[in-house]
């Protein structure tokens, strides 16, 4: 085997541009692949990375009539849909793919918060618990989160978001500052946010409409005085911390599975749902998976021509050495080790190719990548199984000619010249 590899990198080396013009085909087919699988790569997980931000690995479960998220602003709660339950919440928490979870409310309020004739427009009222904001992934900016004395007193605190913070105190501190919720005064304690901040990326107004978010600004209270400024009863929706992306979808699936037991409506169409972002991210990508598969194949037939190449190349290379292949059969060669031989020779060259070609199509990604802004990713298993294939191609097209070479006769082999 050892001699056989030796033999092909000798024959490579003594015909240099014959050997380039010959593996051209496989290096610019295998280029083109890991340029394309790179490109796709890098767009797929800078679409999952702007859906599900900086890594909080969140999913929110609330109910939905239908296709639709049930709005309890506008509708009544029917009947047969209780409040979760502790005893809900920790079966969540029990689930294997989730590390935390939380109970809040929500709300979209045009005019229910203000800070003296400044109102919060579009901003959101949150009713949360005591672990929302570790559940979130979010910290205090500054002041204080809300105690378990809060919660026990029915304390009307507030801790306000950055932008609802600018939106009503505008450059004010805050802190210990009253705002008014539906007329009901509520003393700021504290400025959350996100632990680790991530803005997606915007290349198109195709993306913004995608990825952007609401800006208009959240104010958190303690879950237990949502009823002094909304209704009591309201079904809550479930803040669920699944223990990494890849678990999402069944942390939510399983999560609106143990919620939906405890249902006890006649409408069949209401339903705990789970919000997939990662789910979202597949049918996203799933948009241009069938662009990307075309351009695969047609990058896969310059393989092609290359491995017909290799194949022509080789040939020409058993007449060329008819000779040597006679002497070596007459002096007791098997067919065995000449095929061996024009075999080895021919996986060494389309290896060769392969390998150039990996780091062609690195460098062509990269390229791609400066000059258009699209985001690359290189493949591991990609560009080994570029190389991989490139020799199983050799293999294959190296087959007749190497056939040929082991089937020829001794004496018409030593006539040749």
């Amino acid at each position: 085997m050892l001699e056989n590899l030796r033999l092909s990198f000798q024959g490579i080396w003594s015909h240099k541009m014959r050997s380039f013009l010959t593996m051209l085909g496989i290096i610019i087919g295998i280029a083109a692949i890991i340029a394309i699988v790179s490109t796709i790569k890098g767009t797929n997980e800078q679409i999952e990375q702007n859906l599900i931000g900086a890594g909080d690995n969140n999913v929110t479960v609330q109910l939905y009539q239908g296709d639709y998220s049930m709005d309890f602003s506008y509708e009544s709660v029917p009947g047969g849909i209780p409040v979760i339950t502790n005893e809900a919440l920790e079966q969540i928490k029990d689930l294997d793919e989730v590390e935390d979870a939380s109970l809040f409310l929500s709300r979209q309020d045009y005019d229910g918060a203000y800070y003296k004739n400044t109102s919060l427009s579009g901003g959101y009222i949150m009713g949360v618990d005591n672990g929302y904001f570790n559940t979130a992934g979010m910290i205090m900016k500054s002041g204080r989160c809300f105690t378990e004395e809060d919660y026990s007193d029915f304390a009307k605190v507030a801790i306000l978001d950055e932008d609802s913070a600018e939106a009503l105190f505008q450059g004010e501190n805050p802190i210990g500052k009253t705002i008014e919720i539906k007329q009901q005064p509520y003393i700021v304690v504290g400025i959350a946010t996100k632990s680790e901040q991530f803005e997606p990326v915007i290349n198109s107004i195709d993306d913004y409409y995608t990825y952007s978010q609401d800006s208009s600004g959240k104010i958190y209270v303690p879950s237990v005085t949502w009823p002094i400024i909304y209704r009591y009863d309201e079904p809550q929706q479930v803040l669920i911390k699944a223990k990494s992306t890849s678990d999402m979808t069944n942390a939510g699936k399983k999560s609106a599975d143990i919620l939906n037991g405890y249902l006890a409506t006649s409408d069949d169409t209401i339903k705990y749902k789970s919000e997939d972002l990662l789910e979202q991210a597949k049918q996203i990508q799933q948009l241009s998976q069938s662009t990307n598969t075309m351009l695969i194949w047609i990058a896969g037939i310059s393989l092609l021509v290359g491995g017909i190449g290799v194949m022509n190349i080789m040939l020409v290379s058993v007449t060329e050495r008819t000779s040597e292949i006679g002497l070596k059969k007459a002096i007791g060669a098997r067919k065995s080790v000449i095929l061996g031989q024009f075999l080895t020779e021919a996986a060494v060259l389309t290896s060769l190719g392969g390998l150039i070609g990996v780091l062609v199509g690195i460098i062509l990604a990269e390229i791609i990548s400066k000059l258009s802004t699209t985001p690359v990713a290189i493949s591991a298993p990609a560009a080994v199984g570029g190389v991989v294939f490139s020799m199983i191609i050799g293999i294959i097209f190296g087959l007749l000619p190497s056939y040929k070479a082991a089937n020829l006769d001794p004496i018409e082999a030593l006539r040749h010249e």
